[in-house]
């Protein structure tokens, strides 16, 4: 038989683990909503430099390819991997995505796009056809066109 003293000791300890888990977890979770934050505002970022003027899905299409990118093994594994590989978007080389602000409508495109809507339908490449693009690009499969942009696969 345990006497009254083991017990407190023991049903203190367990409230101590029972605190830093939770603690724990609050930790993981909000650094996890702080990632989250900053690859919206990133996302909002391209699209409002990427895909000013273009309708609202669209928006979304352009935010749901930079997030099929990181899910694809042909490209980085973040957000901001796959928007600063060099070379990938006029508007990270040309420093457009710093000087346009998003628009509430590129922010709201960015959090839909997160949350899993995605009207390119799994592409991985975006372009407008009207402007000069790489003849490689053509080669891929263009599966819907929104607005003045094509997504391809």
């Amino acid at each position: 038989m345990m006497s009254s003293t083991t017990k407190r000791m023991l049903i203190v300890g367990s409230t101590v683990l029972a605190l830093v888990a939770v603690v724990m977890v609050a930790v993981v979770l909000r650094g996890d909503a702080q990632g989250r934050a900053g690859d919206a505002n990133l996302l909002a970022r391209l699209v409002a430099a990427e895909a000013d003027g273009e309708p609202y899905q669209g928006m979304v299409a352009v935010a749901s390819v930079m997030l099929n990118r990181v899910e694809s093994a042909k490209f980085p594994n973040t957000v901001s991997g796959v928007i600063f590989q060099p070379g990938a978007f006029e508007s990270v080389s040309n420093g457009l995505i710093w000087r346009r602000s998003p628009s509430r409508q590129a922010v709201s495109a960015a959090r839909d796009a997160l949350n899993g809507y995605d009207p390119s339908y799994g592409c991985l490449f975006f372009w407008n056809p009207s402007k000069p693009v790489s003849g490689w690009i053509w080669s891929r499969t263009i599966a819907v066109r929104i607005g003045k942009h094509v997504f391809a696969r």
